[in-house]
């Protein structure tokens, strides 16, 4: 893509619609929204993709296609592998004898027309189409879940394998959760949770109705209203396919179910149950597996604080903490950090509450208090087994907290989180919990405090009109009205309420000597969040401001995730 980029930005300056300078400035703020050029070109209206994408394909002396003028059913899509055209971003369009007509986006990809060479045994020619055609094709045609999910619901859904129910789980309880409208209307909840990206469901029966909602880009949405008179019903379905107790209704259970799409498919669903005035409430966290594989640089970290959060995991001790209130991200924060640490030269060892997501290489352990196996009693375990780097899932009591301090005072890394509302607030968390000023002072390298915020839609944002007085409110300065554009939601059928995806807004707090220094002195938070400014430590709402100027997310946004 940079190379793309860089053929663009020159053509465009050779043609004279562009100034070297301005190329430039559109390259820099373009690669912090994390698009391509032609992306940002088009979403500031400054040129539209169709015209780029004309220009460019001229310059590279090739054809130029509009997708929308092509049949996408009829496309040819045999002659290439699925993962070819996921990976490159290809489409095969049609074939004349040996010739393979291809539709991409980028046509400096010389290596990958090779590629398709190699795969098809045919002469390629590319045509340019614009690129957010090509991706809503793919995603079309071939994005993950959908073939498997818009097969399943074509024919019966309760022939679903749930890997976590047996031939003869429960065939002695009560007939009404093997009633196939039942399988059929749970099974179909659950595909339509993964086919729209959710990461939660909620099933709450009340007086007179019961509720079914999604969690989408951290918003809760009503989805569908049963009868309450088959509430139950769809409980009991969901709790024997989580392998939980049926006939126990009076106390919270957990439990996992792992659905098969197809043969090489599977999503992981957490259970919980909670008895409430009704009946029984129940959430189902979706588990994403790739989750674990987003890159650090793609988690919204700023550079400074990417390059803290890296020194910070690279020392050999120590400890490094995310907090954050429950769904702000911190266990993909961790892993992404865990994932980099990954080698075959490092022990590590995880203890959570459940596991969340599986890693080849990382040794995890499900802690089972039940069982006696609590996090502090997996740690003890830990540190008799050669560890170099642990993770806690969260630091929930003083026992755990000192065996985790003591282990990051003895020559290992310890990665963990805690809920707090923000970076210097953990301090005052810990001395809460009992443990001595002296050993914060001396074991924690680096504190991330992070919320997560809805991505604005590059294709549908608008720039907002605000009175001064908003921007002045905000936190922005008076030089920066009107030199700057601020965007706004709008909505369209790329997205979600003009939202799409979320992004961290992170507190990234080194501890400084002088930090340690006010640890040790009794220093309070607010004491603390002064020296972090002082250091030129971004808070919660700086940060957050930050995406804002960058036209990421909106100042709505943010003011509901800072709740300021």
């Amino acid at each position: 893509m940079d190379t793309y980029n860089n053929a663009l930005a020159k053509c465009l300056v050779n043609r004279g619609l562009l100034t070297e300078p301005s190329v430039s400035s559109y390259s820099q703020a373009a690669e912090h929204n994390q698009q391509s050029l032609s992306a940002y070109l088009d979403a500031e209206n400054i040129l539209s993709l169709k015209t780029l994408t004309e220009i460019i394909a001229n310059e590279f002396g090739i054809g130029f296609l509009d997708l929308d003028s092509v049949d996408l059913n009829q496309l040819p899509l045999q002659l290439l592998p699925p993962k070819l055209i996921l990976e490159h971003r290809v489409l095969p369009i049609e074939q004349h004898a040996k010739r393979l007509v291809i539709a991409i986006a980028d046509p400096t990809q010389s290596r990958v027309i090779d590629e398709i060479k190699f795969h098809s045994r045919l002469n390629v020619e590319p045509m340019l189409v614009e690129e957010h055609k090509l991706i809503k094709a793919i995603d079309y045609l071939l994005a993950p879940n959908d073939s498997a999910i818009n097969d399943l619901l074509s024919r019966d859904l309760d022939q679903i394998s749930n890997f976590s129910s047996d031939e003869n789980l429960n065939r002695e309880t009560n007939v009404e959760i093997d009633d196939a409208p039942i399988v059929r209307f749970v099974n179909k909840i659950l595909l339509d949770s993964i086919k729209l990206g959710v990461s939660d469901i909620h099933i709450e029966p009340f007086e007179n109705q019961c509720r079914i909602r999604f969690r989408h880009d951290g918003i809760l949405s009503a989805v569908s209203n049963p009868p309450i008179n088959i509430a139950n019903r769809i409980i009991s379905r969901i709790k024997v396919m989580a392998k939980m107790d049926i006939a126990e209704r009076r106390i919270p259970q957990d439990g996992r179910i792992k659905l098969s799409l197809s043969k090489t498919q599977a999503i992981d669903f957490r259970v919980n149950t909670c008895p409430t005035l009704f009946g029984e409430k129940v959430v189902l966290r979706i588990l994403d597996p790739n989750s674990a594989q987003l890159g650090i640089e793609k988690l919204g970290l700023e550079p400074i604080q990417q390059q803290h959060f890296l020194n910070a995991i690279h020392k050999p001790y120590g400890m490094v903490l995310v907090t954050g209130p429950t769904g702000s991200g911190k266990t993909v924060t961790l892993y992404s950090g865990l994932n980099i640490l990954n080698s075959i030269e490092r022990n590590i060892s995880t203890a959570e509450n459940p596991v969340e997501i599986s890693v080849e290489g990382i040794n995890q352990v499900n802690v089972n208090p039940k069982a006696g196996l609590t996090f502090a009693e997996a740690l003890r375990a830990f540190l008799r087994q050669d560890p170099d780097i642990i993770m806690v899932g969260e630091i929930r009591d003083l026992e755990t907290a000192n065996i985790a301090i003591k282990a990051a005072q003895t020559g290992h890394l310890v990665l963990s989180t805690l809920h707090t509302n923000d970076a210097p607030q953990t301090i005052n968390r810990l001395l809460q919990m009992g443990i001595e000023a002296f050993n914060i002072a001396s074991s924690i390298n680096l504190i991330v405090a992070q919320r997560l915020a809805r991505r604005l839609c590059g294709f549908c944002k608008q720039v907002a009109n605000y009175p001064d007085a908003v921007w002045l409110k905000a936190g922005f300065s008076q030089s920066e009205i009107g030199q700057i554009n601020l965007y706004q939601a709008h909505g369209c059928e790329h997205c979600n309420h003009g939202y799409k995806g979320r992004i961290g807004i992170y507190q990234v707090l080194p501890i400084s000597e002088a930090m340690r220094g006010l640890i040790l002195n009794g220093g309070n938070a607010l004491a603390m969040a002064e020296q972090a400014k002082r250091e030129g430590i971004a808070d919660l709402r700086s940060a957050g401001l930050l995406k804002v100027r960058q036209g990421i997310t909106s100042l709505a946004e943010i003011d509901r995730v800072t709740q300021e």
